[in-house]
């Protein structure tokens, strides 16, 4: 089961104590959001098609969390086409477990072009974390593509 904390300024914690203390940490891409966002993607593309995949740091406030990642699909050998997904998912009440997922297509580009921006916006947001690379393979199994394929 994984715990959140609750009623903790993280500004105001000193920058040795971890905000996690006491809580299991959430592993970058698992999670009932990023479930959601998975599902949702494994419907546009394919396990092969995606090359890599940033999540960033979630946002949680007033019963909300949200989640942001970004997935580089293969548009060819040297060309990546860039999607964002987004989810919200409320964490309490009782629309407690529904889930609003967005996907979009927001362009294309280079290899090193790709991998700029996604460094850049943890830079432009001021987010003191940086996106974490997850491997595809987390939110997609090559059975996903074989089922699929026999449908």
């Amino acid at each position: 089961m994984l715990l959140t904390p609750h009623s903790v300024d993280l500004k105001s914690m000193s920058s040795s104590v971890p905000p996690y203390v006491g809580y299991a940490v959430p592993t970058p891409g698992l999670g009932l959001g990023w479930t959601r966002v998975a599902d949702v993607l494994r419907e546009y593309v394919t396990f092969e098609d995606v090359a890599r995949i940033w999540v960033f740091p979630l946002l949680r406030h007033d019963g909300r969390e949200w989640g942001t990642a970004v997935v580089a699909k293969h548009a060819t050998p040297e060309r990546f086409t860039v999607l964002t997904a987004k989810y919200m998912l409320s964490t309490r009440g009782r629309e407690r477990g529904q889930a609003k997922v967005e996907l979009e297509e927001v362009g294309e580009g280079p290899v090193h072009v790709v991998l700029d921006v996604v460094s850049g916006v943890q830079q432009r947001t001021g987010d003191g974390e940086a996106p974490v690379e997850i491997p595809p393979e987390l939110w997609f199994s090559r059975d996903d593509d074989e089922s699929a394929a026999e449908t």
